[in-house]
C-alpha cells in the first residue's frame, strides 16, 4: 500500500511473517485515517461497533462485509446482534496488525457510509 492511496481503494495482499506487522509507530499514524475504530488485545486488533435500526440492515451490513472479505481474503472476526455488529480485524498470520487490516477496516467504513 502506498500513502498516495487512500486506504478504502486500497486492495491486500497476502502478509505473511512478522516483517509484516505494523511497528506502533505505523499503526498511530494509520490510525486516524479510520475513526471510530480502536485498538484492542494490546495493540494487536482493530474493533468497531456498527449500529443499525434492525437486524434486517444488520445482516445486509454483514452479508456486503463478507462479499468484501472474501474479495480481499482478508476476514474480520464478527459478533452479529439484532441492531449492531462488531468488527474485529488482526492479521494472524503476522502475529498483529497489518497494513490488510487497516485497508479492511477502511472499505468496512465505506459500506456502512
Amino acid at each position: 500500500m502506498t500513502d498516495l492511496v487512500p486506504l478504502a481503494q486500497a486492495h491486500c495482499i497476502a502478509r505473511k511473517g512478522s516483517e509484516h506487522k505494523l511497528p506502533q509507530a505505523r499503526v498511530r499514524e494509520l490510525l486516524p485515517d479510520i475513526p471510530g475504530w480502536e485498538l484492542a488485545e494490546d495493540g494487536k486488533a482493530l474493533t468497531r461497533t456498527f449500529a443499525f435500526k434492525d437486524y434486517y440492515r444488520t445482516m445486509s451490513f454483514v452479508n456486503a462485509l463478507a462479499h468484501m472479505a472474501n474479495h480481499e481474503d482478508h476476514h474480520p472476526d464478527l459478533g452479529v446482534h439484532y441492531d449492531r455488529c462488531v468488527v474485529r480485524y488482526s492479521t494472524h498470520d503476522v502475529g498483529g496488525l497489518s497494513e490488510n487490516d487497516f485497508i479492511c477496516a477502511a472499505r468496512a467504513d465505506a459500506l456502512y457510509a
